[in-house]
């Protein structure tokens, strides 16, 4: 799954998501998240052992925050189709898709996003929180007649489950957990205390083991989160925040919007081709896109690895290796490993600088060697 980089908005004006008052117990360190407070990491962990958590056992993200809409009416999948960039005949209904949104003139990225295929006239899409009323007001302002597009970012919750035995934290609670990569069930679930709620459960997430998406009404999220909890301490469940989901994710190579895509950063230059249906007579952005890859990106995303102890971060600029030290590229996400006990990140560099070669980055003030790699960085299960 897709998350905003953090900020520094004051936490008063923030949006709350349904399980504040449980982050709050749990001794949650909060940030901005696209206009929303949430756990950065709890007490009696961090993000370390949050982090090993999921990669061992199973821990369990608050990522309300993230955009909720739907796409409704006769046609809702088609018209979907020819806006979004992947193609939605690669599915069929009851499946989910990474896809992107482009700008129509630029193909830069609006945002990347999450379709849910319920039927063709019934599409559930989940963006970015930042860009959620974008995405929205773009396809509602293209949706034809009879096609209704709304905005239900406050109606949802939703709780990634993700790890090793998270299949045996919900198979415990009776909620389903068979189901293939990439793929969805709506099921009506009966808590422990007898309470009914929807659910959809999808097998997808943002960090590259085994995992699970929770999508619930807002109003009963408690009860959801309250049973994982209760059931989870058999599995070694932890509570993990947005901290630990973006070293996951950086250890993946999964891209995060406003840092590695964005309005600048193309799918050609990121790397995400793969999500584009390139041979579907229309989507947003279609003819630009056709150009800069006939073309080649002026810069391309690639994987570093420090060669000693720097640990890359966003913006900080990479240079050739060679004596003249020329300026290559800039970093757009980079963090410490926690599996790998190194510095790592994505740089978009330019298009001659290879996999293999050794480059230096500019660690405030210091010069650090690191190699250029192609991700993930570490090996994970997602499927």
């Amino acid at each position: 799954m897709t998350e905003d980089p953090p900020g520094t908005q004051d936490p008063v004006s923030l949006l709350h998501s349904p399980l504040h008052a449980r982050h709050l117990a749990l001794g949650a360190k909060l940030g901005e998240f696209g206009g929303w407070a949430m756990p950065l990491e709890y007490a009696g962990g961090g993000v370390l052992a949050e982090h090993a958590a999921v990669r061992e056992a199973v821990g369990i993200f608050d990522v309300s925050h993230l955009g909720k809409a739907s796409v409704q009416g006769a046609g809702a999948a088609d018209f979907v189709n020819a806006t979004l960039t992947n193609d939605l005949d690669r599915i069929r209904s009851g499946q989910a898709q990474y896809t992107l949104c482009c700008d129509a003139e630029t193909g830069g990225v609006v945002d990347d996003l999450i379709v849910y295929l319920r039927a063709d006239d019934d599409v559930f899409l989940v963006p970015n929180a930042a860009n959620t009323a974008e995405v929205v007001r773009r396809l509602a302002a293209a949706a034809p007649g009879g096609v209704e597009v709304r905005n239900l970012h406050l109606d949802f919750a939703v709780l990634a489950v993700q790890g090793p035995r998270s299949a045996d934290l919900l198979a415990a609670l009776g909620l389903p957990a068979g189901h293939e990569y990439m793929s969805f069930i709506d099921t009506v679930w009966t808590s422990p205390a007898g309470v009914d709620v929807a659910v959809t459960v999808c097998r997808s997430g943002y960090t590259g083991e085994r995992g699970y998406e929770l999508v619930v009404p807002s109003g009963r999220a408690t009860v959801v989160w309250d049973a994982l909890f209760d059931a989870g301490a058999a599995f070694g469940v932890r509570a993990c925040g947005l901290g630990a989901r973006d070293t996951l994710r950086t250890e993946m190579g999964y891209p995060l919007h406003g840092q590695d895509l964005s309005m600048d950063i193309t799918p050609n230059q990121a790397r995400v081709g793969w999500a584009v249906g390139w041979k579907k007579p229309q989507f947003w952005g279609r003819d630009a896109l056709l150009a800069e890859r006939a073309a080649g990106p002026r810069r391309i995303l690639r994987g570093l690895e420090s060669l000693d102890r720097g640990i890359p971060r966003p913006h900080m600029v990479v240079h050739s290796a060679s004596g003249e030290g020329n300026v290559v590229g800039e970093v757009t996400s980079g963090t410490f490993s926690p599996t790998r006990r190194v510095g790592i990140a994505l740089a978009l560099l330019e298009p001659a600088v290879a996999e293999g070669d050794e480059v230096t980055v500019d660690v405030r003030g210091r010069v650090c060697a690191m190699r250029v790699v192609k991700p993930p960085f570490v090996v994970a299960s997602t499927r």
